[in-house]
This record gives C-alpha cells, sequence and structure tokens, in this order.
C-alpha cells in the first residue's frame, strides 16, 4: 500500500521545504526531525494502456494560431474522420440505400440526410472527448463505470463489431461470386475475406498516414463505381434534390415506414463512436494548453463534416440508382429485362418469375444493374461492394482492438484479435454459405441491422454522460443548448430503433409461449440497463437530486486536473464533490498529448 506524509502536508502548509526520503528501515532522514506520520494513500487506478498511437502520432504544424483557418492545419488533422466515415458506406448501408430506393422512390433522402446529421452530431461528441480527455470513450467507460457495467458494455459493442463484421463478409464473398461469374463459390469467398484482412493490415506497419490514405483511395473506388452508375442511370436530378430536403413520404406503405427506420439504425453505427474517440489520438495535441485543444476540435470537425458529406453522397447515389430502375417494379418486370442479356442464364431464378413487387438486397441489386444497362454495371456494382466490405472490414478491426483495450485495459496483437473476430463472424455466414443459397445469405442483413440498433444506445448514452461532465471535460463540456439536442438524439434514436427491433422481432419469431417469455425477459433486462445509464446520464448534466451520482463522476481526489491559459497550465485540485476547482480536461493533464487521465468510477467499484 502506498502512504504519504502528513508532516510533509504541513511543512508545505507552511512554507517550508518536505523533509527529506526517509530511508529503507522506515527512519527519518535526518536525526533530527521528528518521527514521520503517515496514511495510506487513495487506491490509485490503474495505468492507461496507450499502445497503438504511442509511437505512431501525427505532429501537428506549428504557428498559424492568428488565423481563423489554415489548409496546413486541416491537412495535418485528416484522415481519422474518413476512417471513421467508412462505417456509413458498408455493405449494410449500401444494402440499405438500394432497398430504401425501391421501396419507396427518392421519398426517404430526407431521412437519409436528417441521418447522417445526427451521426454527425453524435461522432463530433466522440472526438471531443477523445481530444479533451486524452482518453477513448471505452478507457473513460473503464474508469467511470463499476465493473458489472462496464462489463455488460464491453459484450453489448462486441456483439455490434461481430454484427458488422459479418454484413462485411457477406458483402465481400458476394462481391466475389459476381466478379468471377460464381467460380468462387460463396463459401470460398467468405474464407477468402479472412485472408486478405490479413494482408490488408499490413499496410499498417507503413505508419499512420499511409494507412489513411489507402482509406480514402478504397472511399475513392466507391465514389467513382457508384458514381458511374448514377451517371450512367440518369435520374430526374428534380426528384432527388425535392426527395432529399423535403420531408415527407406520401403514399408510402408500411414496408416504407419500416425502411425509414431501418435508415437510423443502418447509418449510426454503435462501434464508431468507440472508434472516432480512439483515432483521434493519432495527433499530437499539447493537452496542457486550451488554444491547442480548441484548434484539435475546430479541425477534427470540419473533417468529419468533409468525410460525411462525402459518404452522404455516395450513399445518394445508390438510392437514386435503384428509385429509378427498381421503384414499383415486379419481379416480372425485372425477368423481362433480363432476358436475352445471358445473365438469366448465368444467375437463374434470381427473381421469382411472379408478379410481387421486387425484394431487392445487394446480389439482386447487381443483376438487375447487369441487365437494364449493361454487363459492366454489374462488375462495376462489384467492385464498389467489395471496396465498402474490405474497407469496413479493416475499421471493423480497429474498433474491436480499441473497445478491448479500453474496457478490458487489455492489449492483443491485431492478428488475435482478427482471428478470433473472424472465426465467430465466419461460422454462422459459412455455414449458411454452405448449406444455403445467396438469398438466405444476403437476408441476414436485416436480422444484422436489427441486431445493430439494439447496440446504439450503448454507446450514445455513454459518449453524452462524459461530454456533459465538467469532472471529465471542463470549460468543454457541453453546454444547455448541445445537452438539449443530443439528449433529444438520444431519445429519438433509441425510440426508432426499439420500434424497428420490436417490428422486425414480431414478424421473424414463432407465436409461442417460450418465445414471448424469452422476449419478454430479455427487453426488460434491456430497458433496465438503458434507465441505469440515463440516470447516470441526468445527473451528470446537473439534475437535481442527483448530487451523489455527480459526485461519483469525477476522479480520485489525489489526483492533480489542470486549469488553462494561454500560456500553459497550473495546477488546481479537484473537489470529490465537483467542486469549481475541476476547470481541466480531464485527469493528470500534466504533459503532452500522451498523457491519460485517471478517474474514479460512477456508482463505486
Amino acid at each position: 500500500m502506498a502512504y504519504e506524509d502528513l508532516r510533509d502536508e504541513e511543512r508545505a502548509d507552511d512554507g517550508r521545504e518536505p523533509s527529506p526520503a526517509a530511508g529503507s528501515d522506515g527512519s527519518s532522514g535526518s536525526s533530527g526531525d521528528t518521527p514521520r506520520i503517515m496514511k495510506p494513500l487513495p487506491p490509485q487506478p490503474p495505468t492507461v494502456l496507450d499502445t497503438y498511437f504511442a509511437d505512431n502520432r501525427v505532429e501537428v504544424p506549428p504557428g498559424e494560431e492568428e488565423k481563423w483557418f489554415s489548409w496546413r492545419k486541416l491537412w495535418a488533422f485528416t484522415g481519422p474522420g474518413f476512417l471513421m466515415s467508412i462505417a456509413y458506406l458498408d455493405p449494410g448501408n449500401i444494402e440499405s440505400d438500394l432497398q430504401s430506393g425501391t421501396v419507396a422512390s427518392y421519398k426517404l433522402l430526407w431521412m437519409l440526410l436528417s441521418a447522417t446529421v445526427l451521426g454527425l452530431m453524435a461522432q463530433r461528441l466522440a472526438a471531443r472527448l477523445g481530444v479533451v480527455s486524452g482518453m477513448h470513450l471505452a478507457e473513460v467507460c473503464h474508469r467511470q463505470y463499476p465493473k458489472p457495467a462496464r462489463l455488460a458494455l464491453w459484450i453489448m459493442i462486441e456483439v455490434a463489431i461481430i454484427g458488422s463484421d459479418m454484413q462485411e463478409v457477406i458483402g465481400t464473398s458476394i462481391a466475389l461470386y459476381m466478379l468471377s461469374n460464381k467460380l468462387i463459390p460463396l463459401w470460398g469467398g467468405v474464407l477468402i475475406t479472412v485472408c486478405d484482412t490479413f494482408t490488408f493490415l499490413l499496410v499498417d506497419k507503413y505508419g499512420m498516414r499511409k494507412l489513411e490514405a489507402f482509406f480514402c483511395f478504397l472511399i475513392t473506388v466507391m465514389g467513382i463505381m457508384f458514381g458511374y452508375e448514377y451517371v450512367v442511370v440518369s435520374p430526374p436530378q428534380a426528384d432527388v434534390i425535392s426527395g432529399m430536403f423535403i420531408p415527407g413520404c406520401s403514399g408510402c406503405d408500411s414496408r416504407s415506414l419500416l425502411q425509414a427506420v431501418g435508415i437510423i439504425g443502418a447509418v449510426i453505427m454503435p462501434h464508431n463512436l468507440y472508434l472516432h474517440s480512439a483515432l483521434v489520438k493519432s495527433r499530437h495535441v499539447d493537452r496542457t494548453q486550451r488554444s491547442r485543444i480548441r484548434e484539435a476540435n475546430y479541425y477534427y470537425f470540419i473533417e468529419s463534416c468533409l468525410a460525411l458529406l462525402v459518404s452522404f453522397i455516395i450513399n445518394v447515389f445508390v438510392v437514386s440508382v435503384f428509385a429509378y430502375g427498381l421503384f414499383n417494379k415486379t419481379n416480372q418486370d425485372v425477368v423481362d429485362v433480363c432476358k436475352g442479356t445471358g445473365l438469366d442464364t448465368m444467375y437463374p431464378d434470381t427473381f421469382p418469375n411472379n408478379t410481387e413487387l421486387v425484394d431487392a438486397d445487394l446480389f439482386k441489386g447487381g443483376v438487375f444493374l447487369g441487365c437494364q444497362f449493361g454487363v459492366a454495371c454489374l462488375y462495376i456494382w462489384a467492385v464498389g461492394i467489395l471496396a465498402a466490405g474490405q474497407s469496413s472490414t479493416m475499421t471493423g478491426t480497429y474498433s474491436g482492438q480499441f473497445v478491448m483495450e479500453g474496457f478490458l485495459n487489455l492489449t492483443w496483437p491485431k492478428w488475435k484479435r482478427v482471428l478470433v473476430t473472424r472465426t465467430i463472424a465466419i461460422l454462422p455466414t459459412f455455414f449458411i454459405a454452405v448449406y444455403k443459397d445467396i438469398n438466405d445469405l444476403t437476408g441476414m442483413n436485416d436480422l444484422l441491422n436489427a441486431l445493430m440498433s439494439l447496440q446504439l444506445p450503448f454507446a450514445l448514452l455513454p459518449t453524452l454522460t462524459f461530454t456533459s461532465s465538467e469532472q471529465i471535460m471542463g470549460e468543454f463540456r457541453n453546454g444547455t443548448p448541445m445537452k438539449i439536442a443530443a439528449s433529444v438524439l438520444s431519445a429519438l434514436v433509441v425510440g426508432i430503433n426499439i420500434f424497428f427491433v420490436v417490428s422486425y422481432v414480431r414478424d421473424t419469431l414463432p407465436a409461442v409461449w417460450w418465445a414471448d417469455l424469452m422476449l419478454a425477459v430479455s427487453g426488460v433486462a434491456y430497458v433496465g440497463f438503458i434507465g441505469y445509464l440515463t440516470t447516470l446520464l441526468y445527473g451528470a448534466m446537473g439534475g437535481p437530486g442527483f448530487d451523489r451520482i455527480r459526485a461519483h463522476i469525477v476522479y480520485n481526489d489525489s489526483v492533480q486536473s489542470h486549469s488553462w491559459d494561454e500560456e500553459g497550465p497550473s495546477e488546481a485540485p479537484i473537489s470529490c464533490a465537483g467542486g469549481s476547482g475541476d476547470t481541466g480536461p480531464g485527469a493528470g493533464a500534466s504533459s503532452g498529448a500522451g498523457d491519460t487521465a485517471t478517474a474514479g468510477p460512477v456508482g463505486g467499484q
């Protein structure tokens, strides 16, 4: 156990120098000194692991503080936002886009725009948490939540990562199936996806900027491929613009409503908040100076806006192509179009010969494009899906690394992490690919979207809690307008996703007593955990009657925080009751960007 010398405290209070350290035998440093009075120090939290970016940070060019904008500074901060935006372009999102166009034409583009703006708000909060505190979201959860809560959060986010991983495996295997003209079977594409992930991870060895450039290249490939489809199809621009900015969905049926709800769950990915809060640590930001923190927040927000604008445009391309091509089309219509193209014999029975409306997915979408606009469009579509699958596969791997590193204070090599998560994701996908057909494989995306929708509150609520806490964020905490906006966002997203999941479960679970019982028990546990996190959020925001909760969202009272000025930090002790002395951004921010905070748990250990 660690001890501190009470006599040294008295000397410090009198303005005298502390006495020399005691010898190894416990005696005082000088024979004339009075005996030392010792008391135990409060237990210190474990040191935060900072393995990935410790020796791999990008330097930010100095100077130009007087300018309101600098292209050099923006370039230095560009990268994390584009890696984050990959999650908005994964195969699950692409399939949601094409289904949106097929079911509701251009009428849900405004919902896609709204979901992207809501996603930007959430990503901004996650990035600010990483910049100000010096810790990513999983690390803060590890220090602020009690052990049962943080383990439950870790399990939930791991489920979301594995679900996303399965979507990426499915997308990649379908792309390889189409590109090879069925020479690579679906199960072969699943196995190839495992191997090429290890290969692409070698790019990481060449430095952070090379890795970011590689991801930007994959985004460019997606933009060119899906943009080409958009130009070839040439949908009416007036319909695209009106669908984007005029809310409403006149004449929409229940399928359209469920699709609108599904857009929110598909666009805002829970593990992406954990990823973004970690990626911002890749820049060397001097967190002891307020101006440097404000500068980093400013440029990261600009970069996130640009990255999500690019992802939004690509998503609009996909929605518009299928709104023009498949809206109100029956299976018989598509069968007639495919006759004589050669694709009707290569991919027979893709569309059943009936008059039901088309139920589109990644595979059927590619076959339709090949039939309607030329076989080249099928291959171009497949290349775009392949780029989406590969890029999101890699970001999912990094998300898993940061989540495990933060929640468990445990670091695995990335190859071990890939091996474990890929094995879990591949086993069910592989067996479906072997024993079922491609329609069963693509149909898994609806289940996976519902699964990830359930996990979203477990990323949104902690993010909002910590960024609203004065003890964690200091003067950079959320203001009242942001607290209100973010709270409305959380309530809206959680409500929409629960509605989506309930609708999906009602249509898929068998009507038997044991299924109802299982659903009821799971629902009570799920809502109870969300209620617990919401209570902590309310306390962090300063809700009346929650002083005890707020007192737990603080750092150990032996830790020193910083209050900033433009020249440097000054020490200010933190009050256990959340007193006014806490003006710093995070705990222990006593040096540069590599510093990590130490914090006590919410609600006890």
